[in-house]
């Protein structure tokens, strides 16, 4: 297979986008406004058509073949700049949410940079700000991967590791099936005898499974990273959602204790060389809100640490290797068939929780220094809540994408998030 295909998981991700939108957006502060902002966006324009990612776009014209990356200019009319009539924080996010219903079409334009100048009240800045929100295609992988390229186009004086992507030959899918049926049993095997954890206990689903409905709001929770300490950031994150998503959905009505569990998606790296763009699973972890702040964060990253054992096994390598070699046109007719509305009765998780690091806080806009960076991952029909924890530098922002039906007073849960956090 020719190297500028699209990996299979990848092309799903493309396929997937027309039935379940899923760009990335990726929210960075800048402290200060450039006074020449078309400058600005001049040199942002020339960074970004000297990264390998940002200048390739998808085309699709071959039914019975794998979609292929081919070269792309960027275009002046993919840095949009808003002038907003209410220059607030909570202003800025309110537009970025109204951004999110135009999604990309990555065999057009794979990402678009949206500039809000002058914006105030923006965490960790005490003047005005610059806030530049990158919206990218899900194809190019999700934030994790993303903040590289977004970090170079600001200025950082940086390689982004290039993928090596991996394309299995569909005449080999027979024999592949096989060794990822025989590794199966072999897991099976190793969790009867305990040598391998257990797979993760489905949630039922609560309201923020439920499609999402009503006003749409996007909210952020900020914190140094010393504020902490004492567990990983993640794991410390996950321990405050637990605590306060537990106690927003009791104030609801919906007691998680009565339900069984209470649970969340979370996005995991897989391990070894990138062999694709969106090089990364998704494990169902119990967020154990009965139990007193320290016993959960241990249970938090005891269940982690059990998930990464687990996809560390041979039969999830053989697996990938197995769907590595799916015919095009099988997985094409397969995503066609997909059903976003049908509704399931257990899930991973009642919430979904990523996390991006963007490493040290060594670009800017034109001279403005990042002060803050967020993610915020899409709803979906059966997530209308959210999460990302975002570091950059040590500033760490935990943020929440939320519809009403899910959570009702956002302001509310956030005011728990903080609580939990302190």
């Amino acid at each position: 297979m020719a190297a500028n295909r699209l990996t299979a998981v990848d092309a799903q991700m493309f396929w997937m986008s027309s039935r379940m939108p899923n760009d990335t957006f990726l929210l960075y502060g800048f402290e200060g406004v450039p006074t020449d902002l078309d400058a600005a966006l001049a040199e942002l324009a020339a960074a970004a058509g000297r990264s390998p990612d940002l200048t390739r776009r998808v085309s699709d014209d071959e039914p019975w073949h794998y979609p292929r990356w081919v070269p792309h200019q960027v275009d002046a009319a993919q840095f949009r700049v808003h002038h907003l009539a209410d220059s607030s924080w909570a202003g800025c996010l309110a537009a970025v949410v109204a951004l999110v219903d135009d999604q990309l079409d990555a065999a057009v334009t794979p990402w678009r940079l949206h500039v809000f100048p002058g914006v105030h009240g923006v965490p960790q800045i005490g003047g005005p700000a610059t806030v530049a929100v990158l919206q990218i295609t899900h194809v190019l992988g999700g934030g994790g991967r993303t903040c590289g390229p977004a970090a170079v186009m600001f200025g950082r004086d940086a390689e982004v590791p290039a993928v090596t992507p991996v394309h299995g030959n569909p005449l080999t899918l027979p024999w592949r099936s096989l060794q990822a049926a025989r590794t199966h049993q072999h897991l099976m095997r190793d969790t009867l005898t305990g040598s391998v954890p257990p797979a993760a206990a489905q949630c039922a689903p609560l309201r923020t499974n439920d499609p999402p409905a009503g006003l749409r709001s996007m909210r952020t929770v900020v914190r140094d990273r010393a504020q902490l300490a004492g567990a990983t950031v993640t794991v410390a994150a996950l321990a405050a959602i637990s605590e306060a998503l537990a106690g927003q959905l009791r104030d609801l009505g919906t007691d998680p204790a009565m339900l069984g569990a209470l649970g969340a998606e979370v996005t995991m790296a897989k391990a070894g060389p990138r062999r694709s763009y969106n090089h990364f699973g998704t494990v169902g972890i119990g967020l154990r809100p009965e139990l007193p702040r320290e016993d959960r964060r241990a249970a938090i990253a005891a269940e982690l640490a059990a998930r990464k054992k687990r996809a560390a096994h041979p039969a999830m390598r053989a697996s990938e290797r197995a769907f590595d070699a799916t015919p095009a046109r099988l997985l094409r007719w397969g995503i066609s068939h997909f059903n976003p509305d049908a509704r399931s009765a257990t899930v991973t998780g009642n919430t979904v929780v990523s996390s991006v690091n963007c490493g040290a806080a060594d670009f800017s806009f034109a001279g403005a220094p990042v002060r803050l960076a967020a993610a915020f991952p899409g709803l979906s029909p059966m997530i209308g809540i959210t999460h990302c924890v975002t570091g950059v530098g040590d500033t760490i922002t935990l943020s929440v994408f939320a519809a009403e039906s899910a959570i009702g007073d956002i302001d509310a849960y956030v005011r728990r998030l903080e609580a939990a956090l302190s």
